[in-house]
């Protein structure tokens, strides 16, 4: 901040500033309400409802039957293997049973045990047939799933097929809606650009200059981040191919404004210095001498040195004496600071 500006006034400056950054957060939070709530889109619908109802139906109907009869077996298949679990189970300990019963027939050698030893070998047929119905009721199921999973398969393949234009479909009106949302915030936020620009050029060091720059700030934030999610594939030219006619503008601005500040330096500095001090504003010259620059051609200059009375580069009085106590001062202070009488009354508030 300013060194030559008075105490209250640096601190007012960093308050308008607070005053422009604030007007510019609520402008951007107003201009988030109002292209969310007034520009609102229906939102894209998804691909299933691209799809033909009259091929589309039938495909899910099979592979929703499909499900049902796999589920169905599932279940009938996990009955069966407990079933066929015990069968095997019977069959083992009837078969260990007869297998020691033969061993006991071995030792005793009794014929008159051969009738019981026919009868215990059908029963343990009995138990073998049990255990080999199971296992065909197991095999049954399995294959009942089989061809349920490969009929939900079938059908989800070629619902596959069908869902494929469907998503293209899709992406298309998904691509329409993003330029569509991206045009209508391009549309809003390159006129607020626009005004900024002329905001910048005419306004920005009016009475009324926080308010104008926060806009630009608005503007500037509005259009090179606030555009950001919205662009599509082409929405890069857009953003930079603008940033670089903004570029090319300000650039072109400042250049004039140079050359024409250095043609009214020349014209000044060719000027009287007691002419040349009415042009000067106070708090100016006080900031410039702070910084140890020429208050007039803003060179630098080295204001320690006790010798010095004039500006070596553009001749302009730098100190003299007060004609009063005749102390040696800044000839741009309106007051002597040895004995306050005063000095210099020509410079501009």
């Amino acid at each position: 901040m300013s060194k030559g500006l008075r105490w209250t006034e640096q601190w007012m400056r960093r308050a308008l500033w607070l005053v422009a950054f604030v007007f510019a957060g609520f402008l951007i939070g107003l201009g988030n309400q109002v292209v969310d709530n007034v520009m609102y889109l229906e939102p894209v619908p998804p691909a299933e409802q691209f799809l033909d109802p009259a091929k589309a139906g039938p495909l899910r109907a099979a592979s929703e039957q499909a499900q049902h009869t796999r589920e169905a077996a599932d279940a009938a298949l996990e009955q069966a293997q407990q079933k066929h679990r015990v069968a095997q189970a019977n069959t083992t300990s009837a078969r260990d049973a007869f297998e020691n019963w033969i061993a006991t027939r071995h030792v005793t050698a009794r014929p008159d045990q051969d009738t019981e030893l026919i009868a215990r070998n059908r029963e343990l047929d009995k138990l073998v047939a049990a255990e080999r119905a199971a296992l065909a009721a197991v095999e049954a199921q399995e294959q009942v799933e089989l061809d349920a999973k490969q009929a939900q398969q079938k059908a989800a393949a070629a619902y596959e097929a069908l869902l494929e234009p469907a998503r293209e479909a899709a992406n298309e009106a998904a691509a329409r809606a993003a330029r569509k949302v991206f045009l209508i915030r391009l549309g809003v936020t390159l006129p607020l650009l626009l005004v900024a620009g002329a905001l910048f050029k005419y306004k920005r060091n009016g009475t009324y200059w926080p308010f104008t720059w926060g806009f630009i700030f608005f503007a500037l934030f509005a259009f090179f981040v606030e555009l950001v999610p919205y662009l599509p594939s082409y929405g890069g030219y857009v953003r930079y191919g603008v940033g670089i006619v903004v570029t090319v503008v300000v650039g072109r601005y400042a250049i004039r404004w140079l050359h024409a500040w250095l043609e009214r330096q020349r014209a000044a500095e060719a000027m009287p210095d007691a002419e040349r001090r009415t042009t000067m504003r106070y708090d100016v010259a006080m900031e410039r001498i702070a910084k140890n620059v020429c208050p007039s051609c803003e060179r630098a200059t080295n204001f320690k040195d006790e010798h010095l009375a004039h500006c070596p580069h553009c001749g302009i009085g730098l100190f003299d004496r007060c004609p009063a106590c005749t102390s040696r001062k800044n000839a741009f202070t309106r007051y002597c600071f040895s004995c306050g009488t005063p000095a210099n009354v020509s410079l501009a508030d």
